[in-house]
């Protein structure tokens, strides 16, 4: 990237803005991560890139008029086509950025690439190498002659994040633009605050910047299963109805969240569900379970299309981490008892989800949510599926029992309800024992590219303190 910006951009500086307008020209506008802790990266000015068409068509193209098919005020009666992917860079994110692209929609990426930077700082790395995102957008074109507009930038700077909504003018908004780990949030104080101000600054940066550019636009958010915790009744879709004293009402279903990443949900879906009354905006929240998997259609296609795909302690997770451990013959950590029990998902179907959410908008002052999952399963379970899988590969593999470094029930009621998609059209790829060959076999194409450091638990929910860690391996001392 350093040497992409030195030889095809020039550089405008706040101090000396200038109006382009030359058609040659496209601006993608980025920032330094103005969120984060002055201890993680160092501050920069933020700065807006102008390249020239001709060196970088891959990535960007000159912004156009929207073209709306159907004016109708009934929003259900069109298919929004022009997707924004905030966080368009990541696991979940990627996927969808060129499975929307692929079915016709007309998609920019939105992505800071911090998530790339936090790699470096823990010291982890994906099991699949990846390339950059400008490598992965000029294969992607070449593959499909389909161009996926980038903007690289900071959600919480409003004016790049303005600026991004005034050039694409989206008619959907997915954000993945999250820090989406748990225990990433535990590390220390810094990473607990940043996850929250990234995430709870950066949402309502969408909110407001539909507000004032595209009042009209769907906003798909991407949620999670663990703001719910593990209640023992059923889980609602969002909303549960009760009788009090005599009274009925339906509520949002409460939230009982387990970490600082999941709290910074629960403030989210608050402000989501209150700018939708306030302003009439339309939203959907996903309200995602744990994904697992790394092929789609698109992500298959090229070596430089491949996923990330995450094995280590703060952001893989349980399937995929079963995966890689059986591969390179460690034993599954299975946390605490193992009958922690959640709901999860192919992240072939994550995609699929979020086009359909797209597809059905939401109402003018509708905010809704959809549980996304699947099916459910106790960590004991996955670790028996995984064990059975190995045994016909002939892995030898074995199950330990290790403390658990969170505070949660490692037995309990789990039962949450998920038809809302189904009866939209979502049609599930179930766990299977050809599926779990499937990981098993890709996992072990790439065995000699795991760091068996990372695969222990190092951060504890007890632990967590103010002084910054700058390694993982520390969190566990």
């Amino acid at each position: 990237m350093a040497q992409l910006l030195s030889t095809t951009c020039s550089i405008r500086t706040p101090d000396r803005r200038t109006s382009f307008r030359n058609p040659q020209y496209t601006s993608l506008s980025f920032a330094g991560s103005q969120c984060m802790p002055k201890s993680f990266v160092k501050q920069s000015r933020k700065r807006s890139v102008i390249f020239r068409k001709s060196n970088i068509s891959a990535i960007a193209t000159p912004v156009k008029e929207s073209e709306l098919q159907n004016k109708s005020s009934d929003r259900s009666s069109r298919r929004p086509k022009r997707a924004m992917v905030i966080g368009g860079d990541g696991y979940c994110g990627w996927a969808t950025a060129l499975h929307l692209s692929n079915r016709g929609y007309e998609v920019a990426v939105v992505d800071n690439l911090v998530r790339r930077l936090f790699d470096n700082q823990l010291g982890i790395s994906s099991l699949t190498p990846i390339s950059s995102i400008q490598d992965r957008l000029r294969c992607w074109k070449q593959l499909t002659g389909k161009t996926i507009s980038l903007f690289v930038g900071d959600i919480c700077d409003f004016e790049f994040l303005s600026e991004a909504f005034k050039a694409f003018e989206p008619e959907a908004v997915v954000h993945f633009g999250e820090q989406r780990s748990a225990p990433y949030s535990m590390i220390d104080r810094g990473r607990a605050v940043y996850t929250q101000h990234n995430n709870v600054i950066g949402t309502l940066n969408v909110l407001f910047a539909m507000k004032e550019y595209a009042p009209e636009c769907h906003l798909v958010k991407l949620g999670t299963m663990g703001e719910y915790g593990t209640p023992n009744i059923d889980i609602e879709e969002g909303y549960i109805t009760i009788t009090h004293n005599g009274r009925t009402d339906t509520l949002p279903f409460p939230k009982q969240a387990s970490s600082f990443y999941h709290l910074s949900k629960v403030h989210d879906s608050n402000n989501i569900a209150f700018t939708c009354k306030a302003w009439g905006l339309s939203a959907t929240d996903l309200n995602q379970g744990v994904v697992y998997g790394v092929r789609t259609e698109e992500t298959a296609m090229h070596e430089d299309l491949v996923n990330r795909f995450d094995y280590d302690a703060v952001y893989g997770t349980a399937l995929n981490r079963f995966c890689v451990q059986a591969a390179v013959g460690h034993p599954l950590t299975v946390y605490g008892k193992g009958g922690q029990t959640r709901g999860y998902l192919d992240i072939r179907d994550t995609v699929q989800c979020v086009e359909i959410a797209i597809a059905n908008p939401a109402s003018p002052g509708e905010f809704r949510v959809f549980n996304q999952f699947t099916e459910q399963f106790s960590v004991n379970e996955l670790a028996e599926a995984v064990t059975k899988a190995g045994e016909k590969l002939g892995l030898e593999v074995r199950t330990i029992s290790v403390p658990n470094p969170r505070v949660e029930a490692e037995e309990h009621y789990y039962n949450a309800k998920h038809t809302k998609l189904i009866e939209l059209g979502l049609k599930p790829h179930l766990l299977s024992d050809s599926l779990l060959d499937s990981l098993l076999n890709f996992t072990m194409k790439f065995s000699d590219r795991v760091d068996k450091e990372q695969i222990m638990p190092t951060v504890s929910w007890k632990k967590i303190g103010v002084k910054p860690r700058t390694v993982v391996a520390e969190a566990s001392r």
